[in-house]
Order: C-alpha cells, then sequence, then structure tokens
C-alpha cells in the first residue's frame, strides 16, 4: 500500500511537470506567433516604377519569424516576365504562391492578398519589392 501511495504521487509529480512544461512553450509560442502577426501587419509597401528597373534577374527575401520569402524576379524591357519561388516558409498558416502570379499578370507588387493566406501574401509581395528595389 506504501510503495502504491508513492507509485501514485510520482505519477502526480510527473504529470503536474508535464502540464507546467506544456503551458510554459505553449504560452512562448502563443507569444511568438502574436509577434509575427503584429510584424507582418505592420509591413509597409513601396510602389516600385518597373520604368527605373533595368532588365535582369533579381534576388529578393523577407523574413518575419514563422513567415519567410525569398523570390528571383525577372525584368525584361521594364516588365516583371517572372517571378519564381526560391524558399518560402509560411508556418501554420495557407501558401500564397499563386500571387506571385497576380503580380506578374498586374505588374506590380499591389495585388489583393490570397484568401486565407494573408501573412504569406504579404511576406511575398515584400520579397517581390525587396528584389525590384535595388
Amino acid at each position: 500500500m506504501i510503495e502504491e501511495n508513492r507509485a501514485v504521487k510520482i505519477a502526480m509529480i510527473v504529470l503536474l511537470v508535464i502540464v507546467v512544461s506544456t503551458a510554459f512553450i505553449g504560452g512562448r509560442y502563443m507569444k511568438s506567433v502574436s509577434q509575427n502577426k503584429k510584424e507582418i501587419s505592420a509591413i509597409s509597401f513601396t510602389e516600385i516604377d518597373l520604368a527605373d528597373v533595368p532588365d535582369g534577374v533579381y534576388q529578393g527575401e523577407y523574413d518575419a519569424g514563422q513567415v519567410s520569402a525569398k523570390v528571383q524576379v525577372m525584368v525584361k524591357e521594364h516588365a516583371i516576365e517572372e517571378i519564381d519561388l526560391l524558399k518560402h516558409r509560411n508556418g501554420k498558416g495557407q501558401s500564397a504562391e499563386k500571387i506571385l502570379d497576380k503580380m506578374v499578370e498586374k505588374q506590380s507588387v499591389d495585388v489583393d492578398a490570397v484568401s486565407g493566406a494573408t501573412c504569406s501574401s504579404k511576406v511575398l509581395r515584400k520579397a517581390v519589392e525587396n528584389a525590384l528595389a535595388r
């Protein structure tokens, strides 16, 4: 009976440690997610005048913690010919790769976000802007 009580106490202590650890780690994760969302919501964009961008291939990236992207943009005759996605980490959210086609079609980084992938959309737009702003 004494051994049984001791085993129960040890199990309770282990369970308590697991619960406290999970709560701590979960809290830190949620804080990180919140900070990333704030950073991404604060991203501002500057319209790029493609008339000022010489022909060439440009790389740009943007890292907002859980969401990051690296792109390669081909410019020909002051028009965006192609945008290649080199790297993309979209955390727990949806991917937004189709926004790259929208930017080529519109010839601008000023396009609507992909529904359900707002954070990814903003990071991809900023990566393309950074490539063209060089």
